[in-house]
């Protein structure tokens, strides 16, 4: 079968289009053979090796959706059963064995290619707007990088909890794009001041919680768009890692709490994951979750789209297709 490999770690082109020997599942486990699979930033940090791997080359992917072809002894799944899945790394692939664990079954209704586009960004929206700061009316926001794959579902998941949304955007094409998402305001970061305008908007008084999925660049602005005892919600590094952070300036901004979640700590529990998937996919069957996918590129051309990834040029989500 065909898979997609960093070797050695490093840039895009270091992806390489290989032959590997078909998997097969043991107990516990599932073969899929994959019809979607999501591109994330996670799958960047594996491949330049910010993430280390156990092994060489490194596999890449950590989410995708497909068909069920094979399992493992008193397994729960069925072959021909529809099936998503994130936080199981190798998804680049024309088939992947994955823990029964992550999987979830995909109803009917919801395609694969939009089963994979909710996965990963999907339950990542919903845990940190349902669970790290559980949003609801009358709270305030700010979402980094709105447009991205992520940040629209943030967008969309805060207004579903009765937020006011404020989104940060690099361009106009961006801002329209977050506008028709749901945000009640969006800031293009390039010609305006984030923190000025977060403090108009809520009266001086700051914000409840900020989303910041961009790092380096935006970090330390961010604290101070926030309330006394507010929360800063730092889930990824696209601009860079944010470096020491000393905790008595949470202390100095008004007794902030900081935090750096990731979703394998959301969805260890069964019960906990089938909720987070069964409220994605409710709400992209009503409409109130539209999914944005940027485009859809051949497995062979993963290279390209960790390319468009990293350029921040993408609005919205990108996919593989093997």
């Amino acid at each position: 079968m065909k898979a997609v490999v960093a070797d050695p770690v490093g840039g895009p082109e270091n992806l390489k289009y290989v032959d590997v020997g078909k998997p097969e599942p043991n107990a516990g486990e599932v073969l899929v053979k994959i019809q979607a699979i999501g591109v994330n930033f996670i799958d960047v940090y594996f491949r330049t090796g910010l993430y280390k791997a156990p092994e060489a080359p490194v596999k890449i992917g950590s989410e995708a959706a497909g068909i069920v072809e094979a399992v493992g002894s008193g397994s729960r799944f069925r072959p021909g059963d529809r099936v998503a899945y994130a936080m199981a790394r190798g998804s680049y692939a024309e088939y992947a064995v994955v823990p029964e664990a992550v999987l979830v079954h995909v109803p009917d209704d919801i395609t694969f290619e939009d089963a994979a586009a909710l996965m990963l960004q999907g339950m990542t929206a919903h845990y940190l707007t349902r669970s790290t700061f559980p949003l609801s009316a009358g709270h305030t926001c700010l979402i980094h990088a709105a447009a991205g794959g992520v940040g629209l579902l943030l967008v969309q998941a805060a207004k579903i909890a009765g937020a006011t949304v404020i989104g940060t955007v690099s361009t106009e094409e961006k801002a329209r794009l977050v506008k028709q998402h749901g945000a009640d305001h969006v800031v293009r970061y390039t010609e305006e001041d984030f923190t000025k305008t977060a403090k108009t908007i809520t009266n001086g008084k700051g914000l409840d919680v900020v989303y910041d999925s961009v790092g380096s660049s935006t970090f330390f602005k961010s604290l101070d768009t926030l309330r006394p005892r507010g929360m800063m919600v730092s889930f990824g590094q696209s601009s860079g890692p944010v470096g020491p952070v000393d905790p008595l300036i949470l202390s100095q901004k008004g007794s902030l709490f900081l935090t750096r979640p990731s979703l394998a700590n959301y969805v260890s529990d069964p019960k906990e994951l089938a909720w987070r998937a069964s409220d994605l996919f409710e709400w992209h069957r009503r409409g109130l979750l539209k999914l944005q996918i940027h485009r859809t590129y051949p497995l062979a051309e993963a290279a390209n789209a960790h390319r468009e990834l990293e350029s921040r040029a993408s609005m919205g989500k990108l996919l593989l297709r093997p």
